[in-house]
């Protein structure tokens, strides 16, 4: 290359990179910057949960059996009263027909004595009656001849005998009849026994109806633990059920959000299988206390509508709405330096200066901040994430790119 040529170049290049230098000293270092507007700002808490239905019903067994039968699918809708688990009930029907023999053997025993032991004991009676006036009648008439002197005493001590038989017989039939009427010894026996065969007959019943296993409620079947041939015992979840009924979505809530959270409060969720399927949602439940160890508050939603495709324990993300403003004053989120300390400020360009300016904020959005005081509609702000650029600094405004 031409030596000439060579230095004409450079001296070129050298004069460019003065006249940038000088550019920048005299209009400022450029830096892109954003701009404060007025409009609407919506102030959410955003949290994942999941749905629950109000309970979650445990199903089992109330005996120890061997499962016959099982009708339903887990997953399945299934209505109040329909057949979840049949269990073996061969012992239990064996249990229930001897019960009732019991009974009708207790009712028999109750005719016998209204049909046939009450009359025979009043027959009884009645020729009890009989004989003792006639013992009465011999012996008034022996005692008469015995005062004449026409029988001796051995024949008015048989005569006395003889009416104090007949007296104890019409006593004893008395008795008899007594304790076979209604309101007798035998009958109340009789009642209390039929009774308490009819008692068996209802535990015979209670133990036969719990080989049959049926959904306590509207709802649908979410878990199954068990098949035919399997022996069940008492207190072993078999199936879990979620009942129909408000569908609900609870969550845990920062702790530092619970002054921003109210009963009321609308939100929309979406679940993460379906992601661009939002539904609206209502908080219901803020829980008073403070889980120490999560530093989290339980928080439950009512949601009105829930679509067909929500699931018992379906994770969802939920937008709480907590404020909302029509008209106010907004900066980007990377406009405001040290947001969470007690003296926000921003670097506004002011001329052809950086400019640092402490500001008063409110509401904060999604990706956006309400400014109270310090900022105006059509300021140009330098974001925070420009390190490179310190307040008093002189500066030339270059939009950000897309604005």
């Amino acid at each position: 290359m031409n030596p000439k040529l060579k230095w004409s170049i450079i001296a070129v290049a050298a004069l460019a990179a003065a006249l940038f230098a000088g550019r920048n000293l005299i209009l400022g270092t450029p830096v892109q910057t954003v701009e404060a507007v007025r409009g609407p700002l919506l102030q959410t808490v955003v949290a994942s949960g999941r749905i629950i239905t109000p309970q979650r019903v445990s199903i089992g067994a109330t005996i120890t059996e061997r499962v016959a039968r099982i009708p339903v699918e887990e997953g399945q809708t299934v209505k109040r009263g329909e057949v979840l688990i049949d269990l073996d009930d061969t012992d239990e029907r064996a249990a229930l027909a001897q019960a009732q023999a019991a009974v009708d053997q207790a009712e028999t025993k109750l005719r016998q004595l209204r049909e046939v032991a009450l009359p025979a004991a009043e027959q009884a009676l009645a020729q009890a009656q009989a004989n003792a006036v006639q013992a009465r009648q011999n012996f008034e008439r022996t005692a008469a001849l015995r005062e004449k002197g026409f029988v001796g005493q051995a024949q008015l001590d048989d005569a006395k005998r003889g009416l104090d038989v007949a007296e104890s017989q019409l006593r004893a039939a008395e008795l008899q009849v007594q304790t076979n009427r209604p309101s007798g010894s035998d009958f109340a026996l009789a009642r209390t026994a039929l009774a308490q065969a009819r008692a068996n007959v209802e535990a015979a019943q209670a133990k036969l109806a719990q080989t049959v296993i049926v959904a306590p409620a509207d709802g649908v079947l979410i878990a199954r633990s068990v098949e035919p041939g399997n022996v069940v015992q008492p207190g072993k979840e078999l199936m879990a059920l979620a009942p129909a009924g408000e569908t609900q979505i609870v969550m845990q809530i920062d702790e530092k959000n619970l002054g921003l959270l109210a009963i009321g409060q609308k939100a929309i969720a979406s679940a993460d299988a379906y992601p661009a399927q939002r539904f609206p949602a209502e908080v219901v439940y803020i829980n008073p206390g403070v889980d120490p160890l999560r530093g989290a508050v339980e928080v439950k939603l009512r949601v009105p509508n829930p679509p067909a495709f929500l699931r018992q324990d379906m994770t969802v993300s939920v937008d709480v709405e907590v404020a909302r403003r029509s008209d106010t004053v907004v900066v980007p989120s990377d406009a405001v330096h040290e947001a969470s300390g007690a003296q926000p400020w921003v670097l506004k360009v002011n001329g052809f200066r950086a400019v640092r300016k402490t500001i008063k904020l409110g509401l904060r959005g999604d990706g956006r901040m309400e400014v109270l005081q310090g900022v105006e509609p059509g300021d140009e702000l330098i974001p925070a994430s420009n390190a490179l650029i310190k307040p008093g600094q002189r500066v030339r405004a270059v939009p950000a790119a897309g604005k």
